[in-house]
């Protein structure tokens, strides 16, 4: 009798030896029974101890693979580690001087007569200072929001759930980018909301692709990224935003827009614009601004603002007045408009620092994004990368993490260039290029 835990014991010393190095793909179970003369069941439970201690990981129709090495590391010559953990996953952009320009924008706030004011419940639709700070920040050279369609809840996220909420019942569908934001994942699984993938290009999202979808069973809803989409930073095309707009149009598809990064792209109107009465526009302070203190915004077409707003209220997705009333202040004293000047151009810098360190790899990306999305070399696979990666300090975002669909995950990881100091951030990205390189020589 073979004890499965002594076999697992065994590949596991070839696995922290570094004899099994990441990425690399174990005999098929059956292949491995034969050729050590044990049961397929033994070795199917030695190869399921393997994926519990968290060194393997087994994937339907590809095999399974090593997830990571112990602390001896191949390639020392290539692969160093950072030292001080860089965190490539979380993305918030941080201007020079930010916290001092906050404070004094805040310090009125902070006088008692005042505070009291600001200290009272918000309800959905702010104040009519809001309201109108609002429309003057969202506005672009061709699309300006009317005030009285503009709401507020705590954050961009809350703004998503309560477009979704009030779109779409329990069990309906709702048409994504087949790589989408993995927060509206987990808004859907909360409110019990099927996603469904659709096909994208170098333009965008397909329109013929959403049709398609429409036609198998009807979508409530799309939720669609057009500017400087998470992860690939694509942005679509002003033909393609016609053209989908026209889609929606004719099939009755309500859209939700996430706009969240768009103030990186100066001068561009939102698919608002082309579809303004089926169309809920989601933005909010947290990138602009910072996300300790921010407030969300919705602009929702006319004759849906109370339905939007019951479902803000319902949720207990409200902004708060402190936050709405700080916000007001940061737009009207140009706070804002100056942090994201600065943010502008530390996203250039940092995508120079990606171009240089990254040079000859698969990377797409805008030179006016904060992330990239990086098409991992061959062998490597996305979790195997990822382990390997946090292994030497540095955190990614797997690509599965944005897929809809569980049975196509791309190979690939986002880098989040917005948070890790610009010297900590070119380190992190010569070790990963490093890391990349030691594979795919082999």
């Amino acid at each position: 009798m073979h004890d499965y835990r002594r076999i697992a014991d065994r590949i596991a010393a070839d696995i922290t030896t570094g004899r099994l190095r990441p990425g690399e793909r174990l005999p098929p179970q059956r292949k491995f029974a034969r050729r050590h003369g044990i049961a397929a069941s033994t070795a199917e439970r030695a190869y399921g101890e393997l994926v519990r201690r968290g060194l393997v990981v087994g994937e339907v129709g590809r095999g399974t693979f090593v997830k990571a090495t112990a602390p001896g590391r191949p390639a020392r010559g290539l692969i160093e580690d950072v030292g001080t953990p860089v965190n490539l996953e979380l993305n918030y952009p941080c201007a020079q001087g930010q916290s001092e320009l906050l404070a004094d924008a805040l310090a009125p706030l902070l006088r008692p007569d005042v505070l009291t004011e600001a200290l009272r419940p918000a309800a959905a639709t702010g104040t009519p200072a809001a309201r109108e700070a609002a429309a003057a920040l969202l506005t672009t050279p061709g699309w300006r929001p009317d005030p009285s369609r503009i709401l507020f809840t705590g954050n961009a996220r809350q703004s998503v759930a309560a477009a979704l909420a009030s779109l779409v019942r329990p069990g309906g569908r709702v048409g994504v980018e087949e790589l989408t934001y993995p927060v509206v994942k987990e808004i859907a699984a909360r409110l019990g909301i099927t996603l469904v993938p659709l096909a994208t290009d170098e333009d965008g999202l397909r329109p013929e692709s959403v049709a398609a979808a429409h036609r198998t069973a009807p979508l409530a809803a799309l939720y669609v990224q057009p500017t400087l989409h998470n992860p690939t930073s694509v942005t679509m095309s002003a033909g393609r935003r016609r053209q989908l707009a026209a889609a929606v149009r004719d099939l009755g598809i309500p859209v939700v827009e996430d706009r969240i990064w768009s103030f990186l792209a100066e001068a561009d109107d939102p698919f608002a614009a082309h579809a303004p009465a089926l169309t809920h526009v989601v933005d909010g302070l947290s990138k602009r601004v910072a996300p300790g203190l921010t407030v969300g915004f919705l602009v929702v077409p006319d004759k849906r603002v109370d339905a939007v707003a019951d479902a803000v209220r319902s949720g207990g997705w409200s902004a708060g007045r402190f936050a709405l009333e700080a916000g007001v202040r940061w737009t009207a004293d140009g706070t804002v408009a100056r942090l994201v000047e600065a943010k502008r151009a530390d996203a250039a810098r940092r995508q120079r620092v990606l171009a240089e360190c990254l040079d000859g790899f698969a990377v797409r990306s805008d030179r006016r994004a904060y992330y990239a999305w990086w098409q991992l070399p061959v062998p490597w696979r996305a979790d195997t990368f990822t382990a390997a990666a946090a292994a030497l300090g540095i955190a990614l975002s797997p690509g599965p993490s944005f897929a809809v669909d569980p049975n196509r995950t791309p190979d690939a990881v986002r880098l989040g260039l917005a948070s890790a100091a610009v010297p900590d951030l070119e380190r992190a990205l010569r070790t990963l290029a490093g890391l990349a390189a030691s594979r795919t020589d082999r």
